[in-house]
């Protein structure tokens, strides 16, 4: 790998103090007496769902049990009634439990007919606890398809989810399931809704970059990197062709940054070159304004 340069002359200009006062402090790990004292208490805000007289077990015991059951690797309710029963002991000491552990029936029960909004908006404030911030982190936003999950005897079709992951911290943010690819746009607004993403820099693919996006986005203090492709093809070919033009003679003469590695595998070399463009050298682009905090014009090729 060559660096041409440091990749930063696009962007507003850093002192070396700056940077080192910006620079994304890793989060110290939560105690496990932190992690359990938290818990249950983000559980308030969920309704419970069932009548007073089925209540035997309170409701943040019951969803405490199950969150702590999955991670450690349950995958039905009876695992989650074993996980209790055999952490007893341990759970007694931060949970009430006075009627012993919830049967597999009152997991399934609960999880039936509660709100999966509601408890993921708990399950985020809860993770946002133990990762602390994201500031300076790479955050991608991105939708796949979940293979095996279509299913023609059953009539099930293939399960798309749309997905924020902390890249530093190798966590899944949240999820949002969706019909199929054409539906993101519409999915992407509501994941932002549910996180915490100040001070994060939001990447996304072509499909999700849309104006409306980008400015909830930067409503929610954080920074962005979106591909520009032909679904914008007023503001693609604009960019395309002025590239195009001050590539040959006059991109040297233009403040910007430059970036090339080589990578070698399966019998191939490939080289990408990159360029980081300060928005002013443009001149103006279409509809310019309505990309907010819109600072640089990054070219790859």
């Amino acid at each position: 790998m060559e660096n041409k340069k440091l990749m930063g002359k696009g962007f507003a200009p850093i002192s070396q103090a700056e940077k080192r006062t910006q620079s994304p402090e890793k989060p110290q790990s939560s105690t496990i007496n932190e992690i359990q004292a938290n818990l249950s208490g983000y559980f308030a805000d969920i309704r419970d769902p069932r009548v007073s007289r089925t209540q035997k077990h309170l409701l943040k015991d019951i969803l405490a049990i199950a969150i702590l059951a999955v991670i450690g690797g349950a995958e039905g309710w009876e695992d989650m009634e074993n996980y209790g029963i055999a952490k007893q002991k341990w759970l007694e000491e931060f949970l009430e439990l006075g009627n012993g552990i919830p049967s597999d029936d009152t997991f399934r029960r609960v999880f039936e007919r509660i709100k999966p909004e509601a408890l993921e908006k708990c399950l985020n404030k809860w993770l946002q606890t133990i990762m602390g911030s994201l500031k300076g982190e790479i955050v991608p936003i991105d939708g796949k398809s979940l293979r095996g999950s279509y299913n023609r005897n059953q009539g099930q079709s293939t399960l798309h989810l749309v997905t924020a992951w902390a890249s530093e911290q190798r966590l899944v943010l949240g999820q949002v399931k969706v019909k199929d690819h054409s539906n993101e746009i519409t999915a992407i607004p509501a994941l932002l809704e549910l996180l915490d993403i100040t001070g994060a820099i939001v990447t996304i693919d072509a499909m999700g970059t849309q104006t409306k996006i980008v400015q909830q986005i930067r409503a929610k203090k954080a920074d962005y990197i979106v591909a520009l492709k032909a679904n914008h093809p007023t503001l693609f070919s604009q960019v395309k062709q002025w590239f195009q033009e001050k590539r040959v003679s006059q991109l040297a003469q233009i403040e910007h940054d430059y970036y090339t590695s080589v990578e070698k595998g399966h019998h191939r070399t490939e080289k990408r070159y990159v360029w980081a463009i300060p928005l002013t050298a443009f001149g103006g682009l279409y509809q310019q304004r309505q990309w907010e905090g819109l600072q640089t014009i990054v070219i790859s090729t």
